[in-house]
């Protein structure tokens, strides 16, 4: 079910206009696709784990899609059986971030792909609405 998970909300994000770029094997527009598919394809079910990352364009975005999340929890530990994102320069030492500002990283759980997906349309629309929308 995580797997099916990441592929319906790695889809979804791919799709709204807040998100730039998603980072996720399962997508046929990810750069090693092919790759993914050959060795984790899940015998021909699309099994591309439950790790995705999404980027949006500053890191003030990024820090209010995480905070308007609801179902999906804040944590820097990822891996369980409940989503959980992270917003990963912002806990990065000071001088050695590395990370895209506007990256966010989530391990997608097994609740229902259908919440998850309400729980990010919210976000989205709430991280546009306080951050004056695209950049």
């Amino acid at each position: 079910r995580q797997s099916t998970n990441a592929i319906q909300l790695a889809t979804y994000l791919n799709r709204h206009p807040f998100v730039v770029r998603v980072h996720y094997p399962g997508l046929p527009t990810h750069p090693q696709h092919g790759v993914a598919k050959r060795q984790m394809g899940g015998g021909g079910r699309g099994l591309y784990g439950g790790v995705l990352s999404f980027e949006v364009e500053t890191e003030a975005q990024a820090t209010a899609v995480a905070a308007a999340l609801c179902v999906v929890q804040r944590a820097t530990s990822l891996g369980g059986t409940e989503s959980l994102i992270e917003h990963r320069a912002s806990i990065e030492p000071p001088g050695r971030v590395v990370s895209p500002p506007g990256l966010l990283r989530l391990s997608v759980g097994l609740e229902d792909v259908g919440d998850l997906i309400h729980d990010f349309e919210t976000a989205l629309r709430i991280a546009e609405e306080v951050t004056g929308g695209f950049e």
